[in-house]
C-alpha cells in the first residue's frame, strides 16, 4: 500500500505561501503522493492551484485530487484546461479523482441546481476527454493533446453510477476520508462493477484519512475536524483520525487488509513539521512505499460521448494508473 500525505490546502489560517515547502518535504521524506481535497465556500485554496504550486517544487511525487467537485465548475472545457496543464506542468504526475460532490453550500454558491448532476457530470467528462483527444479546435488550431489515458482519473461516490463511472471510465475508485463498513462495501461494489465491464485486473483503491501528530495533537485534531465537518459528522471523522504512532500503524494496517492500494494521509495543521512527524512515525514504511507504482495494466477506457447506442467510444487499449505517465 503506497503512502501518500495531504498538503495543508484546506487547513483555515494556513500559510498559502508555504505550500511549496510541505510538497517539497514530502517528496524529501519519500511519501508517494500529495493530495488535495475541494470545497468551495470554505476556507481553502482551489485544488488545482494546489497541485500547481506543488509541481513547481517536486519532481516525483503523485499529485492527486480526492477529489475535484465537477459539475459546479460548469464549463468543461475550462476544466479540461486546468487539469491538462497541471498534467503538463508535472511532467505527466497528475491523477484526478473527480466526483459530484456532498455540500449543498457549494451548489447554491455556484447557482447550479442539485437535481441532474449525475448526466451533467457524463457531459463534462465526454466534453474533457475530447479536449484531451485534441478534438477541441480553433482558428490557431487545437489545444494539445494530451497522451492517451491522460491524465488519469478516479472516480468518487457511493451511488451505483459513481461504481460504474469509476470502473468504465477511470482507473478507479476514491473512498472517503472517515468510515471502515462503508469502504469495505465500496470496494466490494466498484470491484465488482469492475468485473462486469469486463476489465483486467483491479481497480484502484485510494482512500484518505486525517493525522496529527506531535505536542496537543488530538487539540490540534479536535479543532480542525470540529470546524470542517461540524457537529454532524465530527464523531465519525474523529473516531478514524490517529494521533499517535500506535494508532496511525493500526489504523494503516486495517486499510490494507480491507484492500487499498493508496492510503492520503490529510494533516489538520499547515506546520511542515508535521511532514517529519509522520515520516519518523512510519519509518521504513513510506520509504519503501514511496517508490512503488501504482498497478499498471492493459485496459480499454470508454469514454461518455455520441457514437454508439450506449452513449460511450473507446480508447485503444494503453496501460493506465500512473504507471504509464511521462517523466
Amino acid at each position: 500500500m503506497r503512502i501518500g500525505i495531504g498538503l495543508p490546502a484546506a487547513v483555515p489560517d494556513a500559510d498559502a505561501t508555504a505550500l511549496g515547502d510541505w510538497a517539497e518535504a514530502a517528496e524529501r521524506h519519500g511519501f508517494a503522493s500529495v493530495g488535495v481535497i475541494d470545497r468551495l465556500v470554505y476556507d481553502n485554496l482551489d485544488p488545482l492551484v494546489a497541485l500547481a504550486a506543488a509541481a513547481a517544487r517536486t519532481e516525483r511525487v503523485e499529485l492527486l485530487t480526492t477529489v475535484l467537485t465537477v459539475p459546479y465548475r460548469r464549463n468543461a472545457v475550462v476544466l479540461a484546461k486546468q487539469l491538462a496543464s497541471v498534467e503538463r506542468l508535472s511532467g505527466g504526475r497528475l491523477t484526478a479523482g473527480i466526483a459530484i460532490g456532498g455540500w449543498p453550500e457549494d451548489y447554491e454558491a455556484s447557482g447550479v441546481p442539485r437535481r441532474g448532476l449525475g448526466e451533467a457530470m457524463d457531459a463534462m467528462l465526454a466534453t474533457m476527454r475530447s479536449v484531451w483527444d485534441g478534438e477541441m479546435a480553433g482558428a490557431s488550431g487545437p489545444i494539445a493533446a494530451l497522451p492517451p489515458c491522460r491524465p488519469a482519473l478516479l472516480f468518487g461516490g457511493f451511488a451505483p453510477a459513481a461504481f460504474e463511472r469509476a470502473s468504465t471510465f477511470g482507473h478507479g475508485w476514491v473512498a472517503p476520508s472517515f468510515g471502515f463498513e462503508p469502504l469495505v462495501d465500496g470496494i466490494a461494489s466498484v470491484r465488482q462493477a469492475w468485473s462486469r465491464a469486463g476489465r483486467t485486473g483491479r481497480p484502484r483503491v485510494v482512500v484518505e484519512r486525517y493525522f496529527s501528530l506531535g505536542d496537543r495533537a488530538d487539540e490540534t485534531a479536535d479543532h480542525y475536524l470540529a470546524h470542517y465537518y461540524g457537529s454532524e459528522y465530527f464523531t465519525a471523522a474523529r473516531a478514524d483520525t490517529p494521533t499517535n504512532r500506535a494508532q496511525l500503524r493500526s489504523e494503516l494496517e486495517r486499510l490494507r487488509e480491507a484492500g487499498c492500494d493508496d492510503v492520503i494521509l490529510l494533516p489538520c495543521s499547515d506546520d511542515v513539521t508535521q511532514v517529519e512527524l509522520l515520516a519518523d512515525a512510519l519509518g521504513s514504511k513510506v520509504r519503501s512505499a514511496g517508490h512503488t507504482e501504482p498497478r499498471a495494466e492493459a485496459a480499454s477506457i470508454q469514454v461518455p460521448g455520441a457514437g454508439t447506442a450506449s452513449g460511450a467510444r473507446a480508447v485503444r487499449e494503453v496501460p493506465v494508473g500512473t504507471g504509464d505517465r511521462r517523466r
